[in-house]
């Protein structure tokens, strides 16, 4: 018989404080809400605290963390209620017009290319990790970044370098 594992070392309470930013942050990211945002960081901690799954690492953490995110945030725009409704606008303000504009641009993105550059310049993930995290060849992840990279130029009218 298979050694019994345990979920980790860690209790529940120091993942969520570990990753709570992380998740939230995604999910922003990619329902472009704050209260949107908010339920889905919220469903995911829950999930997690409900889920029997035994975890073998932090990456492994980390890495259905990131996945139920992702899944989580698109089920929100699937939802009955979202298809009748008619979303409130948020004006989110930034100290530095820069990080506004490029902010902005980044939320115009599709979410594929969205979760990729978010991960890769927000969460400093690598090409490798992220697509571990969403189940994708490399080479998928590096053509999303550079497609999002593109759009972003495009969007910025090439106003700035490092994008």
């Amino acid at each position: 018989m298979a050694e019994e594992k345990s979920r980790t070392d860690i209790s529940s309470d120091d993942i969520i404080r570990k990753y709570f930013d992380m998740v939230y942050h995604l999910a922003l990211s990619q329902t472009r809400n704050v209260p949107f945002a908010e339920d889905v960081t919220q469903d995911v901690f829950i999930q997690f605290i409900q889920n029997e799954k035994i975890f073998e690492t932090d990456e492994h953490i980390k890495a259905w963390l990131i996945r139920v995110t992702i899944n989580r945030s698109k089920s929100v725009f699937r939802s009955a209620w979202m298809r009748k409704t008619v979303p409130l606008n948020e004006e989110i303000t930034f100290d530095n017009p820069e990080k506004s504009e490029v902010y902005f641009a980044v939320q115009d993105l599709p979410s594929k290319y969205r979760a990729v550059i978010h991960l890769f310049y927000y969460e400093d993930m690598s090409v490798k990790e992220i697509a571990k995290c969403l189940k994708a060849n490399d080479s998928t992840v590096r053509s999303r970044l550079h497609r999002g990279r593109e759009l972003l130029k495009d969007k910025l009218k090439g106003g700035y370098d490092f994008v």
